[in-house]
Parts: structure tokens; sequence; C-alpha cells
């Protein structure tokens, strides 16, 4: 799967907020979040005020993380006055990152240490949460596939899978794809275990973990096949992009490990697909 290029994320980053805020515009601030149910959608405005402001900071202060006492907006108790606060926000990140190299080093919480990294996961970032202001409004716009299925590459690769220096990853030998049937890209990935311990918090790791591998050398145990932009809602455990606030109730299968639920194709060892749904089966938001 090729990159895509930040001249690209920053227009998808610019154009995913924009149609996110428009939608928050005219909804009502109590309304339920269908993919987040103990958000209102005040609650999904102030997120993603409180993210864009953050890497904004992260962009500015490069390559030092932002200053731990750096004083973070205040939530409005207003519902304008928390639209005009994004809006703020917003616009000051597209600015960072106009002025940024995307190779310019800066602090991230992955192992990717460049601006480019803000790039990318504000794009996605944005992405995400606009199909959940459109199906709190119960209204839908469709998905730019290319732009989800490198949302679909970063969930497995970074979200889910990545190895941080003080861990390791351990395969088990057992592969799946994923396909984007919409454009093409697939993703292989290999299940194992994760152990580690984090030297900033102390706390140890040894559980069920995936890595991305570029080519398994053999056919996978399992693929998973769909759209890009119902592969992307899925890892991200939100409802089908198309449906919205007027067609999803309480038995919507966001929490599900059963694909097949969500319309995509499954198809090789069952017992292989079940070990890398569990695994993905963690809420993201």
């Amino acid at each position: 799967m090729t990159a895509l290029d930040p001249t690209d994320l920053l227009a998808h980053l610019q154009r995913e907020s924009t149609r996110f805020r428009d939608v928050l515009a005219t909804t009502p601030a109590v309304a339920r979040v269908p993919g987040c149910p103990d958000w209102s959608a005040a609650d999904l405005l102030w997120h993603l005020t409180e993210v864009q402001w953050f890497w904004a900071e992260v962009v500015r202060t490069r390559p030092a993380a932002p200053a731990e006492d750096a004083p973070a907006p205040v939530r409005p108790a207003a519902y304008d006055d928390l639209l005009a606060l994004f809006d703020q926000h917003s616009s000051a990140l597209l600015e960072e990152l106009r002025r940024a190299d995307p190779a310019d080093a800066a602090w991230t919480w992955s192992a990717e240490q460049t601006v480019w990294f803000t790039y990318r996961r504000q794009a996605l970032e944005a992405l995400v949460h606009r199909v959940d202001a459109e199906q709190t409004a119960g209204e839908a716009t469709p998905v730019d596939p290319v732009l989800a299925a490198d949302g679909v590459l970063e969930a497995l690769d970074v979200m889910f899978g990545g190895t941080p220096a003080w861990g390791r990853f351990e395969g088990a030998g057992e592969h799946v794809r994923v396909d984007c049937t919409d454009t093409g890209d697939r993703v292989g990935v290999e299940l194992g275990r994760f152990s580690g311990t984090d030297p900033a918090t102390g706390t140890s790791y040894d559980e069920p973990d995936i890595g991305v591998v570029a080519d398994p050398g053999r056919a996978p145990d399992a693929v998973v096949a769909g759209p890009a932009a119902l592969l992307l809602t899925w890892l991200w455990r939100r409802p089908d992009p198309g449906d919205t606030a007027d067609d999803t109730d309480d038995t919507d299968d966001t929490d599900d490990t059963d694909d097949t639920a969500t319309g995509l194709d499954v198809t090789g060892d069952p017992d292989v697909h079940a070990r890398f749904a569990a695994i993905v089966d963690q809420p993201l938001n």
C-alpha cells in the first residue's frame, strides 16, 4: 500500500474537519453518538477540539513534546462557544501543519517520530469522527475509499499492532489477510503475543497481539474482505458507515467480533479468524 502524499492528507484533514463541524452545527448538543454511546454530540465536538489542539501543540513545539503544564483549552458551557473553539483549534492545527515539513522530527506516541505522523493520524481521526457526527445527525455521505484503506493499514499496523522499543512481539505463525475490495489494497498480519514492561509506568504485558507483515511467504490462514470504509469502521468498532441515528439501534454490531454480521466476507480457518477478531475487538476513540 502506497503512503498518501502529505498534501492529500492535509486536504483530507481540512475536508473531514469541515464536514464534522458543519454536521454538528445543526445537531442537538444532547444527541447520542451511536459509535460512542456514552458521548453526546457536545462530547464528540469537545473530543475532537481537544485532540486537534493537542496535535497542533505537538507540531508547534517540535521536536520536543508539548510541555505537561501547557495551558489546555477549557470546555465552554454553551454549544455555540464550543463550535467556535473547535474552529479556532482546527484552524491552528492546519496552519501548524502547513508551516511544517512532514519530515521534521516531532514527538509522537508511536515509533514514527515525524510531523508526517500527525498529518496521517489527524486526517484519519477527523474521518472517523466525521462518520460519528453524521450517524449522530442521521445523515451519511460517502467515505473516500483511498483514505479509508490507509486507515485500515494504520489501524492494524499502529493502533492495534506496532511494538515499542521496550517490548517484544513473537509471531505464532498464523496469518490473516485483510482485503479492501474497492481499492485492491491488502494488509497481511501475523498473530502472536506481545510482552514487555513499560519503563514509564512499570506495567507488564503478556497478551495476544498482531504484527503487520509485508509478505508471509504463504497463503493466509483466513481472509477478511470488504470495502475499505466498512473495514475501517469495523476496526474502529463503529456501525456501518452508511448507518445513521435513524436506523441504528441498541442491537448494532459494533461490539460483535462476528465479521459476517457487519457485511464483511470471511473465509479460511474460523479459529484463526476468531483469534484475530478478538485481538482487534477493542475500543478506539
